[in-house]
């Protein structure tokens, strides 16, 4: 089964195709990041904008790239929430107007779902039911358990920032550039971890809070220059020197992992069923967080952001489940649908 996968949740259009959920026959991706790297985030407006610009030349790239034509193609895929409204409306618009056009069936697939499967895509290894998927990014934490495929229960949750989120924020006070997650690993290598020590929120149950970790580093680094807490954090930059910034880096970066893998440890212990563990999103390329969880499945660096393989093979496993696809002319935007829905 040949699936056309569809992604423009964020700032990446991607479009991609993939062989009965595990086979990529093309997977392309055209990234907004130097356009947002001056501002230090990504504005939605502007993000739409450029989707529009490079939607259908990227699905075109992909159809080419795998070798096949629309008469192959068994199905389209599409994120459809969450995400920005703007940018989802160009990907599913798209979707929506070309199954009308091939004569395809359409499916609406959930974003964090398809971070999940992105794991499916990077091995030939089988992932044994039950599962505990660790899903970390810039918009999302949260622990799932997947008794099997296509079936998912948000068991935690985070109650503020992502982790993805606060790697961003902690990465503009330090001074390093946009995208914060690789700028503050680049900086922390080779650097000491413990210099600067940040307290592990106490949060009950698996649910995670980033956002006092966030604000313990900025008071850190306003004590450590000696500055007062109403000192502008957009200017603290300004005062580090380059041995400051890569120790923050490092003792920010260790204590994110230390908090990630305390709450994935209690999950374990509280479903002992669990036979094994996924991590995905964004931040599953992080090198620390891989080394600090050796025995978990990780999707290749280069599947771990947003791509539209990793629809296509969530797509894959919804069909295999009985899941029915949707009317493309009735197919709307729900940004804030959980993925329990």
């Amino acid at each position: 089964m040949l699936i056309l996968g569809i992604e423009t949740s964020c700032d990446e259009t991607a479009a991609a195709v993939v062989r009965d959920g595990r086979e990529i026959l093309s997977n392309v991706v055209v990234s907004q990041i130097d356009i947002f790297a001056e501002y230090g985030g990504v504005i939605p407006e502007v993000a739409a904008r450029s989707h529009l610009e490079v939607m259908l030349p990227v699905i075109d790239k992909a159809l080419s790239d795998a070798s096949c034509t629309w008469e192959e193609i068994d199905a389209i895929a599409v994120t459809h929430a969450p995400g920005l409204l703007g940018s989802l409306l160009i990907g599913t618009l798209t979707a929506r107007t070309l199954a009308i056009l091939h004569s395809k069936p359409l499916y609406a697939v959930h974003h964090l779902k398809s971070h999940v499967y992105a794991n499916w895509l990077s091995s030939d290894v089988e992932i044994a039911f039950p599962v505990l998927a660790l899903v970390v990014s810039g918009g999302h934490t949260q622990i799932l358990h997947m008794p099997a495929h296509n079936q998912f229960e948000i068991v935690g949750t985070t109650r503020d920032d992502a982790v993805g989120e606060c790697f961003d924020k902690v990465a503009k006070i330090l001074g390093l550039p946009y995208p914060g997650g690789p700028s503050i690993a680049n900086a922390a290598i080779g650097h000491n971890a413990d210099k600067y020590k940040f307290p592990h929120p106490k949060v009950e149950g698996l649910d995670f809070s980033f956002s006092g970790l966030k604000t313990a580093v900025l008071r850190s680094v306003q004590q450590e220059l000696g500055l007062p807490i109403s000192h502008p954090s957009h200017d603290l930059k300004n005062h580090l020197n380059p041995e400051q910034v890569a120790d923050f880096a490092a003792s920010f970066q260790k204590t994110a992992v230390e908090i990630l893998c305390e709450k994935l440890a209690l999950a374990q212990i509280q479903y002992p069923e669990v036979k094994s563990v996924a991590v995905a999103g964004g931040v599953s390329a992080n090198q620390e967080l891989r080394i600090a969880l050796p025995n978990a499945h990780f999707p290749s660096p280069a599947l771990s952001g947003d791509n539209g393989a990793m629809v296509a093979a969530a797509c894959y496993y919804e069909i295999k489940s009985g899941v029915k696809p949707i009317d493309p002319y009735s197919l709307n935007i729900y940004p804030r649908v959980s993925i329990e829905a």
